[in-house]
């Protein structure tokens, strides 16, 4: 494996770890660097499960995806998107809806530009780099406007990004923004690392984050329901990742808590 992508243009710190690019190196991509696969490797260390956890997070976001396509949604907002890599949003909707659009956002510059490289000459996509803990600054961004009609129904996707906005910025307070932009007939699909699972694994797992750019905080199944204040919960609710709506019972854990992640989807009414 070489070193990683050849680094943007630009004052970017490649000396510390990149939370979207550890993502990327556990989903087995390659826009990473040496700096993020040191990191992914003494988290694998700590927590062998660690690449399945993520694996079943993405396998979360197309089942969600598909889903929201069924009920007839034909925009997406995917706030934190990482790097677009195999199995991403716009893949997974224009399998049953071609015409889907899909706008990523990240605040990670090197995540962007790959993403923008990556989504070159696609019309019905769009990438902006902007912080999702500014939801005004967010949907007003030419990005977004361009591409989506917030008059009508969109799903606004929070996959594995939450749990990386602290309790001092208010986290229900940022979905609430986004909530109120959405019109009547939407989706907020969200997934979230949570210490429900493996309580004695997950401080250490926080405190390996704390070094980098974005710390996690791992939080309780009755703080990640209350992030859907406003919103109907789909069937089965806030569970762990395997349990919401598996392709079949085989694809569900004997153990399914080992995940952590815990995962739901709500329509705004």
């Amino acid at each position: 494996m070489t070193d990683g992508p050849a680094p943007p243009s630009g004052e970017i710190d490649l000396t510390r770890p990149s939370a979207a690019r550890v993502y990327d190196y556990y989903l087995g991509g390659a826009h990473n660097f040496a700096v993020d696969r040191e990191m992914a490797q003494r988290a694998i260390e700590m927590w062998p499960d660690l690449p399945l956890i993520m694996q079943a997070n993405r396998a979360f976001l197309r089942r969600a995806v598909r889903f929201c396509v069924a009920q007839g949604i034909r925009q997406f907002l995917d706030l934190g998107s990482g790097i677009p890599t195999a199995g991403n949003v716009h893949e997974v909707a224009r399998k049953f809806a071609p015409d889907a659009r899909v706008v990523y956002v990240d605040c990670d510059p090197v995540a962007v530009v790959h993403s923008r490289n990556i989504l070159d000459g696609d019309e019905l996509t769009s990438v902006v780099e902007a912080d999702l803990r500014d939801p005004a600054k967010v949907l007003d961004s030419p990005g977004v406007r361009s591409l989506l009609d917030l008059s009508q129904p969109v799903a606004v996707m929070m996959v594995a990004v939450l749990h990386f906005v602290p309790d001092a910025d208010d986290p229900a307070k940022i979905v609430a923004g986004y909530r109120e932009a959405m019109a009547p007939g939407s989706f907020l699909v969200m997934s979230h690392a949570s210490q429900d699972g493996q309580p004695d694994k997950a401080e250490e797992h926080q405190d390996l984050y704390r070094r980098t750019p974005t710390p996690m905080s791992m939080r309780s199944k009755p703080v990640v329901t209350g992030f859907f204040e406003g919103f109907d919960l789909v069937d089965p609710g806030v569970v762990f990742l395997p349990l919401w709506r598996p392709e079949s019972l085989e694809d569900v854990d004997e153990h399914p808590e080992r995940y952590t992640g815990l995962a739901a989807v709500g329509r705004k009414p």
